[in-house]
């Protein structure tokens, strides 16, 4: 949204009703009232316009109602671009996720053409992005000009809620993360993701798409730079996965009594076992792509949590 304003460009928002607008704020932004699910907001929301980008997601790693997941990323995904068709808008960017991708069993990065099936999707939030970007690539061979993205783990300023990753760096500079697991993840800045949408934009190929990743780490690197970044504690213990996965399960138990999403979830547990890095050669090579340096993603979302805790 901030990119395509320094572009001088005219946005207008689908915003739900109630939902927290503090990203907003201050923004010179058409707000449309609705939702997914709202075809008719929909519909005015793809009125005369030159581009749609699809940045929506419901990204949780847990739900007591999982089919919230699913009527989100995939249906709402297919009442979307069918209201962009039907509008005839010209040029359709979608945000999927490095979720979505292949993870070659020989350690070696993912890139878009690693083989993956949905036998393969740990948990409801991947499943449902994995059937989303069906839903997208079947759109794309229909003619509709949609470019897909698949964005790493962003990390940066201005996450309110805060997502899963944002939760992760906010613990980790409170001191609550004592141990580890041997996991690593791919880490980019927001703004580099921000940038890398409006080069899929300008560049990408209808039905292609692109990763948009930065450096991988393991989680201890992760969690080393943020202690070192608040003059904090580093974490002291490796915990073997067998060991985290009975807390997870506790938890989830515990947060279908009270409501409150878990402090780990077995979802998250079991990804964990594998190394989540990916190569954004196809995004450089062709769209101009290029990421800057992790320590300062994490610098600004310290800086951020710090303001506001």
């Amino acid at each position: 949204m901030r990119r395509l304003l320094r572009e001088d460009h005219h946005v207008r928002v689908l915003a739900r009703s109630g939902s927290d607008r503090r990203n907003l704020q201050g923004l010179e932004v058409e707000i449309v009232e609705g939702d997914l699910t709202d075809a008719t907001s929909l519909a005015r929301i793809c009125d005369n316009c030159d581009a749609l980008f699809h940045v929506a997601a419901d990204y949780r790693l847990w739900a007591p109602h999982p089919q919230e997941l699913y009527q989100t990323n995939v249906e709402g995904t297919r009442a979307l671009l069918e209201a962009a068709r039907q509008a005839g808008v010209p040029r359709v960017v979608y945000t999927s996720s490095v979720a979505t991708l292949g993870i070659p069993k020989d350690g070696t990065p993912g890139s878009e053409t690693t083989p993956v099936s949905l036998a393969d999707m740990l948990g409801h939030y991947k499943r449902s992005k994995f059937l989303a970007e069906q839903v997208v690539a079947g759109f794309a061979a229909q003619g509709l000009p949609v470019v897909i993205v698949n964005p790493s783990t962003p990390i940066g300023p201005r996450d309110i809620k805060p997502t899963p990753t944002g939760r992760v760096v906010r613990d980790a500079m409170a001191g609550r993360m004592p141990a580890y697991v041997d996991t690593g993840l791919n880490v980019v800045h927001v703004d580099d993701v921000a940038d890398g949408h409006w080069l899929a934009f300008k560049h990408g190929v209808a039905g292609e798409r692109y990763i948009l990743g930065g450096a991988d780490l393991s989680l201890r690197e992760l969690l080393f730079e943020i202690a070192d970044i608040v003059g904090g504690t580093p974490p002291r213990w490796r915990l073997p996965h067998g060991a985290v996965m009975p807390v997870a399960y506790v938890a989830e138990a515990w947060a279908r009594v009270t409501g409150k999403p878990p402090i780990a979830t077995v979802e998250e547990v079991r990804m964990s076992r594998k190394r989540m890095y990916f190569s954004s050669a196809k995004a450089e090579r062709e769209l101009g792509y290029a990421a800057g340096p992790v320590r300062l993603a994490l610098e600004d979302a310290v800086a951020w949590f710090s303001l506001h805790r």
